[in-house]
């Protein structure tokens, strides 16, 4: 089975705060059904000074619910739905329903 989300996909948030905003996914969680996408979600976290840096406030990327993602379609850049061809010998691909474009290579 082709997982629908993977690490270096292109996405965009449907709903929340940051409805709108496309990132990069930089961790898929299986498990919880959420993903880390780059610049969405973020808070802030008070660190305090230590031996391997300053202290200070950082700001990270929370998790986020897989249903509030969509693809972006490679082709323009339009939110997508994804659909799994097997192409010739098995091998299966992920492609967007919208323009027919393959994701996978």
């Amino acid at each position: 089975m082709v997982a629908k989300f993977k690490k270096g996909d292109r996405v965009t948030v449907l709903s929340g705060k940051d409805k709108g905003k496309t990132g990069e996914v930089l961790k898929v969680l299986p498990s919880k059904i959420r993903a880390v996408v780059q610049g969405i979600n973020l808070y802030k976290r008070h660190t305090p000074p230590s031996q391997a840096g300053p202290g200070g406030i950082v700001e990270k990327e929370a998790s986020i619910h897989l249903s509030n993602l969509s693809h972006l379609d490679p082709s323009d850049n339009k939110p997508a739905r994804i659909g799994i061809k097997i192409l010739d010998g098995g091998r299966h691909v992920r492609y967007a329903k919208r323009s027919g474009e393959i994701i996978d290579l």
